[in-house]
């Protein structure tokens, strides 16, 4: 039986991995968030605060064979909150895996899990090319961002000293997303298409030329699942990963839209410019090249469409 912790386990991605594990019989399943939502998926719920150094070390003492490292707060909100930002998304890294290197020397060497970091295409900063190749630099333009190359370097060294197995999974935008808007500067991208499709009226803040980069919670789960069983040998010590999406632009997907539901519910958009989200968005990436992962096995959606229509069919409100 393997022992699987997933630390932002209540949240939306976590809440999806969970369903997907908790279907494996050879899987004992915890998950650790300060919240999870009624009904949802897990019945090893553990609340708690990673940003207390104690919390991750009692965690990491029950040597867990696979940890997925999702807990964080998201982009919009590190941005604004500098403090915050850092205290939350690099410290417990910090703290976990130096609790995790403390486990591995007490058990003489042999306890070394395997840990998977949901990283994000943040890491990267402009100008851009085309499309941005495995080989292209990290230069975050953003506080989160930042924060997430941090730990992808903690996750790497801690990996090339042999403590922990790692993986950093540089995700695409997550679209789309089900349940109410976050603070992300990205939320307005499944809002656009999540809150028309539920007959209610959605925000865009910025030009619908805007070209991004994305992948449903279907592929999410699917990626973090995968990562679980990769050999890491295959990754020749480059521990993160640009994974497979969807390059489209904000008129595109409004398109995708209006051919699954119609111009009446595309009439829900509302263009409202923000200034602020605009800046952020300016400075991501917007298309990949991610011939790694492919190569490993990770695959995505091949149009947004395809992202459309996993929504309807595993989230919308009926």
């Amino acid at each position: 039986m393997k022992r699987v912790l997933v630390l932002g386990g209540g949240g939306m991605v976590g809440q999806k991995l969970a369903h997907r594990l908790a279907d494996d019989p050879e899987v004992a399943l915890t998950l650790h968030d300060i919240a999870f939502p009624e009904g949802g998926a897990g019945t090893d719920r553990r609340i708690g605060d990673l940003s207390v150094v104690a919390e991750g070390a009692a965690l990491a003492a029950e040597r867990f064979d696979t940890i997925y490292f999702l807990a964080s707060i998201v982009s919009g909100q590190a941005e604004t909150d500098f403090d915050l930002g850092w205290q939350t998304n690099l410290w417990p890294m910090w703290h976990f895996l130096e609790a995790l290197r403390a486990q591995h020397r007490a058990s003489g060497g042999e306890y070394v899990p395997r840990l998977i970091f949901t990283s994000s295409i943040a890491v990267f900063g402009g100008p851009y090319p085309d499309k941005i190749t495995d080989d292209f630099l990290q230069s975050p333009q953003t506080s989160y961002g930042a924060q997430k190359a941090a730990c992808e370097l903690l996750v790497q060294d801690f990996s090339r000293k042999g403590f922990i197995d790692g993986m950093s999974l540089r995700l695409p935008t997550i679209c789309v997303r089900p349940g109410k808007a976050n603070l992300a500067a990205s939320s307005f991208f499944s809002g656009i298409i999540r809150e028309p499709l539920n007959g209610h009226e959605a925000v865009l803040p910025v030009p619908d030329t805007v070209r991004h980069w994305h992948a449903s919670p279907r592929s999410a789960a699917g990626f973090l699942v995968h990562a679980g069983t990769l050999d890491t040998e295959r990754l020749e010590g480059r521990r993160a990963l640009n994974l497979p999406g969807i390059s489209c632009t904000v008129a595109e997907q409004i398109e995708a839209l209006r051919d699954v539901a119609g111009n009446n519910v595309v009439a829900l958009i509302k263009p409202q410019p923000d200034a602020a989200v605009a800046k952020i968005v300016e400075g991501w990436p917007r298309d990949f090249l991610p011939e790694r992962a492919i190569a490993l096995g990770f695959g995505a959606e091949e149009s947004f469409r395809e992202i459309v229509d996993v929504y309807i069919e595993e989230d919308l409100q009926r």
